[in-house]
């Protein structure tokens, strides 16, 4: 099993902890999106995954994209320890929050959109970073409102052990600092990402325990 990645993707860091959490053997293939153009637009790269992103998991001769969807495909093969609760109201609940974040938040912030914004609109790097904090805002605050109102809040986002709601939450909360955002109104998001960042398979995941990181 070979984790086509790049250490500063948010997407492909998700998955980077669902293999350590589940300690599942496999191999990182550095894709850097930023030298040469993106190694990601190469031709022998996305005549494998044609939408030319990461991750892409390598399963023999088969390749699965989108984080999400790769997250729950580990979780069915390898079910131990779980992403997702037992009871289907729960589990719909922790996709809910899984989803706000990745579907909500990250595709507004990714790499190409903000480049798009500084290239193609000529944004300046003021305009740019006021862009990625507003949707950080805005989706944070309504994740730490459902949070807060969620008896079912532990020390992670759901119970005591960690779920696809956190493998989500460490890398927006990452990219929200590297970014400057104010997180000072989430004191519930900061504090599930300070658990987290204590548990080995989150930390080993980690941008910069990463080979290519730089």
């Amino acid at each position: 099993m070979k984790l086509a990645s790049y250490f500063r993707s948010t997407a492909a860091y998700r998955v980077r902890i669902a293999l350590n959490l589940k300690q599942i053997d496999h191999s990182l293939v550095p894709i850097h999106l930023l030298r040469n153009g993106g190694e990601h637009k190469q031709p022998n790269y996305q005549s494998q995954n044609p939408e030319g992103l990461v991750p892409a998991l390598f399963i023999e001769d088969r390749v699965l994209s989108q984080s999400l969807a790769i997250l729950e495909y580990l979780d069915e093969t390898h079910p131990t320890p779980p992403l997702l609760p037992g009871d289907p109201l729960d589990r719909a609940y922790v996709r809910g929050l899984a989803l706000s974040i990745c579907c909500d938040i990250h595709p507004l912030n990714n790499l190409r959109v903000l480049q798009y914004l500084s290239g193609d609109l000529n944004a300046s790097d003021e305009q740019k970073n006021a862009w990625y904090q507003h949707w950080i805002a805005t989706g944070f605050s309504a994740l730490e409102t459902r949070l807060a109102n969620h008896d079912s809040t532990g020390e992670f986002c759901f119970g005591d052990t960690p779920s696809m709601a956190d493998l989500c939450l460490v890398p927006q909360v990452y990219n929200a600092n590297r970014f400057n955002c104010p997180l000072d109104d989430y004191p519930i998001i900061q504090r599930i990402n300070a658990r987290c960042l204590q548990e080995p398979s989150f930390t080993l995941a980690a941008p910069e325990n990463q080979v290519d990181a730089e």
